[in-house]
């Protein structure tokens, strides 16, 4: 029984692993239509939202079924409660990429007023959380957890770069206010996921030590 339970739990990582694979793609992509203005990619963007809403679903129902058939003593329920925390993670993270495609389509027809440079740079950083959250809880490492909060402040760095960038742009030319607004929230749905990346490590740290601690404060 043990065995067949603990088969279960290796193929709920692997559900969530696929699911935060998937979401770390989008980020790419969302942002990547953002820069060239792609149209057609941040429609994908859009579409593909509905894979990750499912998976988010197939994980619940998979949880759910593992409490009533197996009865899992209290560790076991740990890791299923976590499971669950960290899939509605990744889920708001999958929504606000969805975000960003929208602007992209939004204001693909502008000339931009500056160079994306801070976009990218947040982007690419909270997908290394990403990966390295996941592979995180998957190995039960609490050190690797705390390390990647520590880029969480490198997000939040580029963000404050990139307002007061943005400001000083609008402060010289009302005309910009619109598009760089528009800039702005993307900055900002980045910078909110990388607090959902620290709510994963969160729960990792709550894993494997029965604590809970807040890492963005």
């Amino acid at each position: 029984m043990r065995k067949a339970f603990d088969s279960e739990l290796v193929e709920l990582h692997n559900s969530m692993l696929r699911m935060g694979s998937i979401v770390e793609k989008q980020l790419n992509s969302c942002v990547q239509a953002l820069v060239d203005k792609d149209e057609v990619l941040a429609k994908k963007v859009i579409e593909k939202d509905n894979i990750i809403d499912d998976l988010e679903k197939e994980i619940e129902d998979k949880c759910i079924m593992l409490i009533a058939k197996e009865q899992p003593i209290a560790t076991d329920l740990r890791i299923i409660f976590t499971t669950l925390k960290i899939v509605t993670d990744l889920e708001r993270m999958a929504d606000h990429a969805v975000d960003i495609a929208k602007i992209s389509i939004r204001i693909k027809n502008e000339n931009y007023v500056k160079k994306l440079v801070n976009i990218p740079k947040m982007a690419n950083l909270v997908q290394k959380m990403i990966k390295e959250a996941l592979d995180a809880y998957v190995d039960g490492d609490k050190k690797a957890a705390y390390e990647v909060c520590a880029i969480d402040d490198e997000i939040d760095a580029l963000y404050k770069e990139a307002f007061k960038s943005c400001i000083e742009i609008m402060i010289k030319d009302k005309t910009t206010i619109n598009q760089l607004t528009q800039f702005l929230f993307v900055c900002k749905y980045l910078e909110r996921i990388g607090d959902h990346v620290t709510n994963i490590c969160e729960w990792t740290i709550y894993l494997v030590t029965g604590e809970h601690v807040d890492m963005n404060e």
